[in-house]
């Protein structure tokens, strides 16, 4: 029997948000598993213990760089332009099909030219979209468009902020003894990605319209999501609310002066960064833009610091994990554990095959890791040797590790979470429905990297 009121497939979102344990705990778990297999391969304690080390602060650089991704990206979606034009797009719509169309599609937009964008904005786009579609008596599922919204967002896997094709673009990433330094062009500029930007979403659209739930629950049946959608541009408190300065102090804080100055120093740089030295898209300038929006589309340092205060908040997961990440890492590439690994995925795999497994691979690991930066961290050294062993590129297994990865992203609550607290709703409402688009993921992602070329 059903519980009164659940379909089957919102009764298994909520047994699997209740089977996953959290990232944390994954890791350690994660950990204990690589341990034992150095010890069943020979490797003294000794070696293991010096790899782990080795590993776990190898990561600071680029925990800093994830840690202001996250943040200037969730500084930048606060800004009154993007919440007013995802208010504005929302007015557009006459009809579910084109209700469901353009959300999606804004959706996948954003979250190609940047993640954090479609994650921090996606949960907007839903709520605003259904809340215009009552208004004006269109039928459509809140949940199922927060999922479908939320679920184009996929295509960060090849889009400009793709974390591990920037990191392996970036001199001095920690495989480049191993791969070298690979261009943008040889990863998320390639045919296979550029295919999957555009097939996803659309197949996203027209799933969202063949299984949209007959019995449709409007934006108005979540309070507290519908209160998202009537007070968009409530601010946040001050940073300290008995001090706020006053005079020429409150003055500059107020003024547009010292973002415009800064943005123009920042401005300059990124013109020395591409145009001059001829660099392309990495991890630093990634953030520099970012850096650069969030002071011009803020004006002003108060707004800045108040966006801030609240942006902190969001970045909390990854400012361990990710050397948690690193320790493990570093027993697959300092004791012989890699190698071994990387050995044995290579006597499983043919060119044809080496897709697929790899990205079979990935989820699973993702479950464990579920952070795109850190699951290559993991898994690229692996995944680099065993494409050289069986004759296909570390660029290929990078992108069939984005596949695998997005599918644990939808099949592990992490992310899911994060959507599900900006949206104000428990996320096994929707949760279940992303098993959905996530099968259309995998299975488009990896025929189209076994069959592109």
């Amino acid at each position: 029997m059903l519980a009164p009121g659940r379909t089957r497939l919102e009764r298994f979102s909520h047994a699997l948000g209740n089977l996953v344990p959290d990232a944390t705990s994954a890791s350690v778990v994660l950990l204990v598993l690589v341990v034992c297999a150095a010890l069943a391969t020979g490797n003294a304690p000794a070696a293991i213990a010096d790899g782990y080390y080795r590993g776990l602060w190898m990561l600071l650089p680029f925990t800093m760089q994830m840690t202001l991704i996250l943040v200037l990206s969730s500084v930048v979606s606060a800004t009154p332009l993007f919440r007013r034009a995802v208010i504005a797009l929302a007015d557009v719509p006459k009809t579910t099909a084109q209700v469901v169309s353009l959300a999606v599609g804004l959706g996948a937009v954003l979250a190609y030219f940047y993640w954090g964008l479609g994650l921090a904005l996606s949960p907007l786009i839903a709520i605003h979209f259904c809340a215009a579609a009552e208004r004006k008596r269109i039928r459509v599922d809140f949940p199922f468009l927060l999922a479908a919204v939320s679920a184009a967002g996929a295509v960060w896997q090849f889009g400009l902020s793709s974390t591990a094709p920037l990191l392996m673009a970036t001199p001095g990433h920690f495989l480049e003894a191993t791969v070298g330094v690979m261009r943008l062009r040889s990863t998320i500029w390639s045919l296979p990605s550029v295919l999957m930007v555009l097939a996803f979403p659309a197949g996203v659209m027209a799933l969202t319209l063949i299984l949209m739930p007959k019995s449709r629950r409007p934006l108005s049946a979540f309070p507290e999501a519908n209160k998202l959608a009537t007070a968009p541009d409530a601010a946040l408190p001050p940073l300290h609310p008995d001090e706020e300065p006053a005079g020429f102090a409150g003055w500059i804080e107020h003024s547009a002066i010292i973002p415009a100055m800064l943005g123009l120093v920042l401005a300059g740089w990124l013109y020395y960064h591409f145009v001059t030295k001829g660099a392309g898209l990495d991890l630093n300038a990634m953030n520099t833009i970012l850096l650069v929006l969030a002071f011009v589309l803020h004006r002003n340092v108060a707004s800045f610091s108040k966006a801030i205060q609240g942006a902190v908040q969001v970045c909390w997961p990854i400012l361990v994990l990710y050397h948690l990440y690193g320790g493990v890492a570093g027993l697959l590439q300092y004791t012989t554990v890699g190698e071994q690994f990387a050995g044995l995925f290579a006597a499983l795999s043919t060119p044809l095959t080496f897709p697929l497994l790899t990205a079979i691979a990935s989820s699973i690991v993702a479950v464990f890791i579920p952070s795109s930066g850190g699951q290559w961290v993991v898994q690229g050294f692996v995944t680099a040797k065993a494409a050289a062993a069986v004759g296909s590129t570390a660029q290929r297994g990078l992108l069939a590790v984005g596949i695998g990865d997005h599918m644990g992203n939808f099949l592990s609550p992490f992310w899911v979470v994060v959507v599900a607290g900006i949206a104000r709703v428990d996320f096994r409402t929707f949760f279940g429905y992303g098993v959905i688009f996530s099968l259309l993921w995998f299975t488009l992602g990896v025929a189209i990297l076994t069959f592109v070329p």
